[in-house]
């Protein structure tokens, strides 16, 4: 070793270590706007999701009118709720709204989503087409549905007139009437959906559908040996976020049905009829809430144990 480098060797152990506390606060300087960023992101998450979810809890053991000062009143909303005539009829056609709604707006976007994958030619079109209901706000995806369920005017009466068939009367006819409401809930959503699995469809590796075709399997093997397998995951995911949105369904009933229709109350419009409609308490619609909160966490909760150790 040279004179030079035993040197720079010397100086170099010579020099005082950098204490601890020294490192840290140049790391957190570092990192400051980083958790600056970060604290902004809590506040807002605290005060716009965690503090209503806690009052709510809350406003379910009072009685509150707004124009009064709450009172606290233990489990009697809950009490209340579960005696309603109306509570298990709400959880009926709120499980059988979901159930259908996973039939069509579960089922249908992952089809279509094959084909537009499958297609060569105008991809960018037929994507925009489908994707374009999800670009309309909510209220006025259900008004336009509104007109086309029309008994007298609307759409698809006169469709029906114009060849000879029988004509119906949609959302007015109970057993007619949550069959409509899904379709305008699938249709609006269809888009999203779509572009979700279109998405998962792009990143399967190529080689594995050639490899299958080498084999001489055919589109319908493909899709259940090589389509299915690799995207399973996205599929599990899907089907518990649409669970959870199914089950909150309040703008299509509401707005095409009312709150007062026995075949279309939902969990959500009788909280509507708890808070706005009915009674005017805010403690029975926080204590209704809780209720759904509650059925959705376990859902998710067992659906995540179950396939979390499918996966395993």
């Amino acid at each position: 070793m040279s004179v030079i480098q035993q040197e720079r060797v010397a100086g170099r152990s010579t020099r005082p270590a950098t204490p601890p506390l020294t490192k840290r606060r140049r790391r957190l300087g570092d990192n400051l706007l980083a958790y600056v960023f970060l604290a902004a992101a809590l506040v807002c998450f605290g005060l716009f999701s965690w503090y209503p979810m806690v009052k709510g809890v809350v406003l379910s053991f009072q009685k509150d009118y707004l124009v009064t000062d709450p009172e606290w009143v233990g489990l009697d909303n809950y009490r209340t709720v579960l005696a309603d005539p109306l509570f298990l009829t709400a959880w009926w056609n709120t499980l059988k709204f979901t159930g259908l709604a996973l039939v069509f707006g579960y089922a249908v976007p992952f089809g279509i989503a094959v084909l537009l994958n499958e297609l060569r030619h105008f991809k960018g079109y037929f994507r925009l087409v489908v994707y374009l209901p999800v670009m309309l706000p909510p209220i006025v995806t259900v008004l336009l549905w509104q007109y086309f369920y029309d008994p007298g005017a609307g759409l698809f009466n006169t469709v029906l007139s114009g060849l000879h068939l029988p004509t119906s009367a949609w959302t007015q006819d109970a057993d007619t009437a949550m069959l409509s409401l899904v379709l305008v809930s699938t249709w609006s959503n269809l888009g999203g959906a779509t572009i979700i699995y279109l998405a998962g469809l792009q990143g399967i590796p190529g080689e594995l559908y050639e490899a299958a075709e080498l084999d001489g399997a055919n589109i319908w093997q493909r899709l259940r040996h090589v389509t299915l397998p690799q995207m399973r995951f996205l599929l599990l995911v899907m089907l518990l976020l649409q669970v959870i949105a199914t089950m909150q369904v309040f703008i299509e009933p509401f707005q095409l049905t009312g709150t007062t229709t026995p075949s279309t109350i939902t969990v959500m419009i009788l909280v509507y009829r708890y808070a706005f409609a009915v009674n005017n308490d805010f403690g029975l619609a926080a204590a209704m809430s809780v209720q759904l909160f509650i059925v959705l966490g376990a859902f998710s909760a067992i659906y995540l144990r179950l396939t979390r150790d499918r996966n395993a």
